[in-house]
Order: C-alpha cells, then sequence, then structure tokens
C-alpha cells in the first residue's frame, strides 16, 4: 500500500508532512502563513505602526524561519495597505557575505574560526544592516522605483523626484559606503543612481579646471611672450603645479578617508581607489562634516542610520524591520553555540535595538539561550533584555501542534461541502483526540511533529498491500513508531544522530 493511496482516499492532493524546512515549504508558504500562528505571535510581531524589538529563543524546527516568513507576509499586507506608512523590510538572515569579508580583514592567530568572531562588534552588525537596506533602496532607485523581490517597497517617481538636495546627497554618500551591488563597478552604479536622481555635482570639477586653466594659460602665455625653450626653466613648471595643488591636496584627503573607510567597514570588500574616486564626486560643501565610518566605534553609524531613515521617510516609510534569522548556519559558525554568542552579544544593546523607528526581530537558537543566566551585570544594564519581549522558549503545546496537524491537512484536500478531514480521521476509533494531544505535546516542535507523522504513514502502508489496504492506523502502529521516533530523536539531541 503506498502512501499517496491511503492520502487520496481522505481526499489528500499531496503529503502534508513532506516538508520540514518553511523556507522550502510549498504547503506552508501558500496556505498557513495567516491562518496558523505561536500562541506568543501578538508579542513577537508587535505593530508596525508602533515598531518593537522581540528577542526569540528556540530549538531547531520549533518555526523560527516560519516566523520570519509570517512577519514578511504580514508586512507586505501593511504595506499595500498604508502606501505612505510603510514599514522597510531588512532580512538579516545570510551572513555568509559579511563574516567571509570580516574574516579577510583579521591576520594571524585572529583568522582562526574559533577566534574570529571574538573580533566582531556592534558596529559590525550596523554596517550589515545599513548595506543590505542601501543596497536594496539604490538597487529600486536605478530601477525606477520597481522592487523585483517585492512590489509592496516599490518607490513612488513623484516622491523621488521630490527628495531635496540633502536628501540625495544622503542617499548618494550611503551608496558610496554601503552599496553592495555586484553588477556594476563601485564608479558605474554610483553614477547611475546619480542620473536618477539627478543630483547635479558640477562644482567638484572646479579644481580641475583650475589645475588645466593654469597649465594652457601659463604654456600660451610663455610661448607668446618668449620662445618654446622657456618652458624648460623651473619657474614654468612650478606655476602649473601650484595651479594643480588644489586637486592634489583634495585628492590626498579623500585617499586618506578612503583608506580608513575601507579599514573600518570590514564587512564588505572596498577598493581604496575606487571608493576615492566616488567620494571625489561630492561637492566638498556637501561631503564637509558628514558622518563617514573611519573609525572604530559606532557613532558614525548611528548618523547614518538617521540619514536612511529620513530618506526612507520621505519616501513613505515609516519604519524599518530587522528580521535576524538563520544565526547558526553560516560557515564560519557552524552550528557552535560559542561562536553564536560571540556573533550575537555585541547586538544586545538597548541603545541600538531601542533605536527610534526600528524593529529588530531576533530569531535565535536555543542552545545559546543559557548564555544569559552567565553574564555579568554590565551586560543586563547594557542590553536591558526587560525591555526587549524576551521570549525564552519557544514552546509548543500538544494542541497547538494537533491545530498545525488538521490546518496542512486541510489545506492539502479538496474539500467537499461540509467534510473537512482532520489528523483525527487517520487512527481507528480507540485513539481519541486527547491521546493524539498528549502524543504531540511529547514532540514540542513543529518540525518533530512533521517527521513522525511522515514516519508514521510510512510504517502504516508497509503493513499493507493495494488490493488490501487498511484506511486507519492501529494503536500498535502509533505506539511502535512513536517509540523508535523518541529514540531518535534522543540521540539527535546529544549529537549522536540525525534525527
Amino acid at each position: 500500500m503506498k502512501v499517496h493511496q491511503f492520502l487520496d482516499h481522505y481526499g489528500i492532493t499531496e503529503n502534508p508532512f513532506a516538508q520540514e524546512d518553511a523556507q522550502s515549504d510549498p504547503v506552508f508558504q501558500q496556505h498557513c502563513l495567516t491562518g496558523t500562528h505561536h500562541s506568543a505571535w501578538d508579542k513577537i510581531y508587535g505593530s508596525p505602526n508602533a515598531p518593537s524589538t522581540s528577542v526569540v529563543f528556540g530549538e531547531q524546527g520549533s518555526g523560527k524561519t516560519a516566523l520570519r516568513l509570517q512577519m514578511m507576509a504580514q508586512l507586505r499586507e501593511y504595506n499595500r495597505e498604508h502606501v505612505d506608512d510603510r514599514a522597510f523590510i531588512v532580512e538579516y538572515d545570510d551572513f555568509n557575505p559579511f563574516l567571509d569579508c570580516f574574516r579577510e580583514r583579521l591576520s594571524g592567530r585572529r583568522r582562526r574560526p574559533e577566534r574570529a568572531l571574538q573580533n566582531w562588534r556592534l558596529w559590525d552588525h550596523m554596517d550589515a544592516i545599513l548595506t543590505l537596506a542601501t543596497t536594496r533602496l539604490a538597487d529600486a532607485i536605478r530601477d525606477d522605483g520597481r522592487d523585483p523581490h517585492d512590489k509592496s517597497h516599490a518607490l513612488a517617481v513623484n516622491k523621488l523626484d521630490g527628495l531635496s538636495h540633502q536628501e540625495k546627497r544622503d542617499v548618494m554618500l550611503l551608496a558610496a559606503l554601503y552599496d553592495n551591488n555586484r553588477e556594476l563597478s563601485a564608479r558605474q552604479k554610483w553614477q547611475a543612481l546619480r542620473r536618477k536622481l539627478r543630483y547635479n555635482n558640477w562644482k567638484t570639477w572646479w579644481d580641475v579646471g583650475l589645475g588645466a586653466g593654469v597649465t594652457i594659460l601659463t604654456i600660451l602665455l610663455v610661448l607668446w611672450l618668449s620662445e618654446w625653450r622657456t618652458l624648460l626653466n623651473w619657474w614654468v613648471p612650478t606655476i602649473i603645479v601650484v595651479g594643480w595643488l588644489p586637486f592634489l591636496w583634495h585628492q590626498a584627503k579623500l585617499s586618506w578617508l578612503a583608506w580608513r573607510v575601507s579599514r573600518q567597514i570590514r564587512v564588505l570588500d572596498h577598493e581604496t581607489s575606487a571608493l576615492r574616486k566616488v567620494l571625489s564626486n561630492f561637492e566638498r560643501s556637501d561631503l564637509a562634516g558628514q558622518p563617514v565610518p573611519s573609525r572604530p566605534r559606532g557613532d558614525d553609524r548611528y548618523e547614518l542610520l538617521l540619514k536612511l531613515q529620513g530618506v526612507l521617510r520621505s519616501l513613505g516609510f515609516t519604519s524599518i524591520f530587522v528580521l535576524v534569522d538563520r544565526v547558526d548556519e553560516p560557515h564560519l559558525v557552524n552550528g557552535s553555540p560559542e561562536r553564536i554568542r560571540d556573533l550575537l552579544w555585541p547586538m544586545f544593546d538597548n541603545k541600538f535595538l531601542k533605536h527610534p523607528g526600528m524593529a529588530f526581530k531576533l530569531l535565535l537558537p536555543a542552545n545559546v539561550a543559557g548564555y544569559l543566566q552567565r553574564q555579568e551585570r554590565e551586560f543586563y544594564e547594557r542590553s536591558r533584555l526587560d525591555k526587549q519581549n524576551l521570549i525564552h522558549s519557544l514552546t509548543w503545546t500538544g494542541q497547538g501542534l494537533y491545530d498545525i496537524a488538521n490546518d496542512r491537512i486541510r489545506a492539502c484536500a479538496e474539500l467537499a461541502e461540509g467534510k473537512k478531514p482532520g489528523i483525527g480521521d487517520f487512527f481507528e476509533e480507540s485513539i481519541t483526540t486527547n491521546d493524539l494531544i498528549g502524543i504531540f505535546d511529547r514532540l514540542r516542535a513543529p518540525r518533530h511533529l512533521f517527521k513522525f507523522l511522515y514516519r508514521l504513514l510510512i510504517d502504516h502502508c508497509s503493513k499493507y498491500t493495494e488490493d488490501h489496504p487498511e484506511w486507519k492506523i492501529r494503536r500498535e502502529t502509533l505506539q511502535s513508531s512513536l517509540a523508535v521516533f523518541m529514540r531518535d530523536l534522543e540521540a539527535y539531541e546529544q549529537g549522536r544522530g540525525t534525527g
């Protein structure tokens, strides 16, 4: 007897429990994004009108990625309904590109995987978030306001045209520092952005014009008043060099600034010469006094965050949601709780997490939650986790998992009028709803539930032939499958199996 034959009997068109990862689960993404939520959903999600930070710890398979996808779906729906009061979404869930660049900047023993993340700081997180947000904003502007990944992030052309000169300068400065588009060179993508924004910078050529004018005028005067051999006298090149001094001095200062920035932004691979060329396109008055991340501190980054928020506010985004997930997956972390702690702990700063207009949704592995109880007093005073909507464990009750199983079955069923199959229909009458809830309560997480039910269906169907099928799972099959699964789950949690 085949599994699909068993499911077809109940009008179920596909196996509801075949997928275990929400990121690649079509049943969840098509049917369960808005209908099935954890009991702590309201506390985790909050409200786009009053953005707030949430810190969630959950074991593998407890639904952290599902929470992220649900928050994205809710925010997109909110953006469609509130065009002038939208939330700008930053998905901070792929750490590998940033960690690779970061590690390249280290030297000696500090580059070892077990020691590299001990050098990670809060401003590295801020640089990474600014990179993601700025790149998305710049790509949308270059594409005439379209965002290919999310239509709710589209930019109105009239609002782009309505940006003030200072706001356009802020966009150009952010793009010079953090635009990580890999399709164009640094100068090409900056110039394309400048043309879209109509950012005028013709005054930046005055020192070049001065140097060229002094050179041409000196040569012409010498040739007019004397013979050409006079050009070889020492005072002629001296005058020419003096004419170029403003340009040379400015380029030297920009080279020094670009070198310092390339050293301090450790999550991006900035070439000093390319950055100098981009910075030379700013008028001196536009660049003077602007926050540039050239020192190992967060002050400049906070100012740049404010500039980003100011521009986004003019474009119809009144809040920024940063969704942090999959922190245990980067190859430099490799699931190590100590490395996850080194990567995450700098982010636990109340000034950062409570930054006005921003909401950080930190979906973190449960195996680092224990470190919270072993911190010094200074950590608690700095992080103020009591104000961050902290959820120590993203646990699921048996009743919650029972509802999830029913929701997925009904999502995959061709529903006849008045008929809604549920998980209880799979079992013989002696197995009650309370029995199933008690079993599901031991599983604790949706991923464990899906694995168990998938295995249970296989175990049941393997006992019967297609010619003599059995449409009800018996108690002895349920108990034997549960015993084997719980043994495998225990081995997995002890690091001795795959689960």
